[in-house]
């Protein structure tokens, strides 16, 4: 089940350059930074109120932002659902036609099990399921 909106996940060419903004514009506080390995990326937090804004920085160009930087620019590259059972929603999806990108659970930022739906099965949003934690069948 869908628990809440987890984050926003932010495409952006220089997180220290986009800082200035979330910061200083802004006045929010970087909660933390840290590199994804798998999916080739820098990321930032900033928490506002019960989610968070993730700034996404390509570290190479074969990184999916780079590859979305380059078709589309800055921007809001994805929403996050914070779910107790990514498995099922993964099932649940797929039974009702949507493309899964990711089968199967890949870990994500902070050690999150994350998997995205396609865009072109959900209305032009691509879409991320995380859990905390485990990736077993029902357990978070």
């Amino acid at each position: 089940m869908l628990e809440k909106i987890d984050h926003i996940g932010i495409a952006v060419h220089s997180i220290d350059k986009a800082r200035s903004f979330y910061e200083h514009a802004l006045g929010l506080t970087c909660e933390k930074m840290e590199t994804v390995d798998s999916q080739k990326v820098k990321t930032a937090f900033y928490r506002v109120g019960e989610l968070h804004i993730e700034l996404l920085e390509p570290l190479d160009e074969t990184s999916p932002i780079a590859v979305f930087l380059a078709k589309k620019g800055e921007g809001i590259h994805h929403i996050a659902y914070k779910t107790d059972d990514i498995r099922a929603q993964l099932d649940q999806a797929e039974q009702q036609g949507c493309h899964l990108i990711h089968k199967a659970p890949i870990t994500g930022a902070g050690g999150k099990k994350v998997a995205f739906l396609h865009p072109k099965s959900t209305f032009g949003v691509l879409t991320e399921f995380c859990m905390k934690g485990k990736d077993n069948d029902h357990a978070g």
